[in-house]
């Protein structure tokens, strides 16, 4: 194991450590990405765009590896990407040592980055999206910072509602399946569905679907 960078973020401590031949971000001491895999991840992009018309305007809250973005990128259907990140280190080693992981999605002319909190930027801006695309924590019941649990309540999937164009998608990435988040769903949107991502260890992935 390599230590690449170690920076204060807005939410902690950041470091970015090499491990055999994958990246690796730690977050405060505990392990929060990695560029091993990235199927569930490109998943939520697909899966929402699936339900886009062509051309449609995305936004990818949580840059991460970049493995979101470059799916949102190769994606026919996707016109543009909006892409929300609050960490200015996430932002700078995608621009740098991560550049490779994802071909160099941010370069894509398609795409706009905008560094801030996701749930504020949200609240305060009049953009409105065909889907949206959140994987800025483990799951709704396992947030990064507390600032983010008001995202998963009733208040904050109207927001997420209020700002999709007709007929437009959520898609939310979590660690586990949650009972509770779900049924919150259904009672915002009219069709929820919600896709397993088998793991190596453990419960699978999940992501949910609300159109």
């Amino acid at each position: 194991m390599r230590v690449l960078d170690r920076r204060a973020g807005v939410g902690g401590e950041l470091v970015l450590r090499v491990v055999g031949e994958h990246f690796e971000v730690i977050a405060n001491g505990v392990f929060l990405m990695d560029t091993r895999n990235g199927e569930s991840e490109r998943l939520l992009i697909s899966a929402a765009a699936s339900r886009m018309p062509m051309g449609g305007r995305m936004l990818v809250g949580g840059l991460g590896v970049g493995f979101s973005l470059r799916a949102a990128v190769d994606d026919p259907r996707v016109g543009s990407v909006v892409v929300v990140e609050r960490e200015p280190a996430v932002i700078a080693w995608n621009q740098g040592p991560l550049r490779a992981v994802h071909g160099d999605a941010l370069a894509d002319p398609s795409v706009t980055v905008v560094e801030a909190d996701l749930v504020s930027w949200l609240s305060s801006c009049a953009e409105s999206f065909d889907a949206l695309c959140l994987d800025i924590d483990n799951g709704p019941e396992w947030t990064v910072s507390e600032g983010n649990a008001a995202l998963y309540g009733d208040s904050g999937l109207t927001m997420l509602r209020a700002r999709l164009r007709p007929g437009g998608v959520l898609a939310v990435w979590s660690a586990n399946a949650s009972a509770s988040f779900e049924s919150r769903l259904r009672a915002a949107f009219a069709s929820v569905s919600m896709l397993p991502v088998p793991v190596p260890r453990g419960e699978p992935d999940v992501v949910y679907l609300a159109t």
